[in-house]
């Protein structure tokens, strides 16, 4: 990751807080006074405890100041960050290299230097730092859905079964939370990018017992059109669960983002539209990120969501 050159909107570096206003090569540092000879003579490094910065050699450290302290925070991929100094706010990519890369709302990804404090989280001064690799322990060691993890090994052919999703948000919060599952299954899971041809779709797919297949769909309740389309394609080897939710934004626990319950949106209005009002994060893009950075295991989501899952796994791994 190479680091964007001759940016000005980089926060300071600790080491230049606290120097006097035009410091640094015009006439001020070793030289004293403008003008004045480079020599001076006798001059005293005890330093008094009541003095002020210019009581010493100025180019001497300083034992009276201090560098602002910032929380440390994981820079987690996904999270909602903002570059202080040049106000730009994006979704975090990665930290490499001395660099943090953002990407923006409208695509535009610019990377800037990772000095403290130079960036805000939730409005809130920080320094980004790598997360913490996991520590070894003699106990057993899960994964974020909660399964014992394994030994890594070769990646695996995949399966001929597949694991259907509804969107692009149910896709990234399955691999977030069940990824390393769904590697070690060899499942690949598809977006269906809605659900009224999911009779046709499943038709060209053409199930069958080496080749089962599990769909996962939001608001399926009794007499619901989603609840229809399934009863429709039912069948020894196709498997429909889901969710009582609008979105599976719902899915995830409000308490990740500081809410005891998901605020009941006005009918008329668009639920996301008013749940993105609400939290005050942006538009659907940026607070779905900010929404799924938060999800850290399985807890982090409702039972609805995690049994569904669950079962869609087991079905399509289910020896034949």
């Amino acid at each position: 990751m190479r680091l964007a050159g001759g940016d000005t909107g980089e926060a300071p570096c600790a080491s230049q807080a606290g120097t006097p206003e035009g410091a640094g090569g015009s006439g001020w540092g070793r030289r004293g006074a403008r003008g004045r000879s480079a020599t001076v003579e006798a001059v005293s490094t005890r330093r008094d405890p009541m003095a002020g910065i210019l009581s010493g050699p100025i180019d001497a450290p300083s034992e009276n100041r201090q560098a602002t302290a910032y929380p440390k925070v994981p820079a987690v991929p996904g999270m909602q960050v903002t570059h202080r100094a040049s106000g730009f706010v994006g979704t975090l990519l990665r930290i490499e290299g001395g660099g943090v890369e953002l990407r923006g709302a409208g695509g535009l990804e610019r990377v800037f230097r990772q000095l403290p404090g130079a960036f805000a989280v939730d409005g809130q001064a920080v320094s980004l730092v790598r997360p913490a690799a996991p520590s070894k322990s003699a106990g057993p060691v899960t994964t974020t859905s909660g399964s014992l993890a394994v030994p890594p090994s070769r990646a695996r052919v995949a399966r001929g079964g597949r694991l259907w999703v509804e969107g692009a948000h149910d896709a990234e919060l399955v691999e977030r939370v069940w990824g390393d599952d769904l590697r070690e299954e060899g499942i690949v899971v598809e977006r269906l990018d809605g659900i009224d041809r999911l009779a046709e779709a499943v038709g060209r797919f053409r199930p069958g017992p080496a080749r089962r297949l599990g769909v996962l769909v939001d608001h399926l309740v009794p007499g619901s059109k989603e609840s229809r389309l399934a009863d429709a394609v039912a069948g020894p080897d196709v498997l429909v669960t889901g969710t009582p939710f609008v979105d599976v934004w719902q899915a995830v626990r409000p308490a990740v983002v500081g809410l005891e319950a998901w605020p009941v949106i006005p009918m008329g209005t668009d639920w996301k539209t008013g749940i993105c009002a609400v939290l005050g994060l942006g538009g659907p893009s940026a607070t779905w990120r900010h929404l799924l950075a938060r999800v850290t295991t399985y807890a982090d989501l409702e039972p609805a969501l995690v049994g569904a899952v669950e079962r869609l796994i087991d079905f399509v791994t289910e020896p034949t």
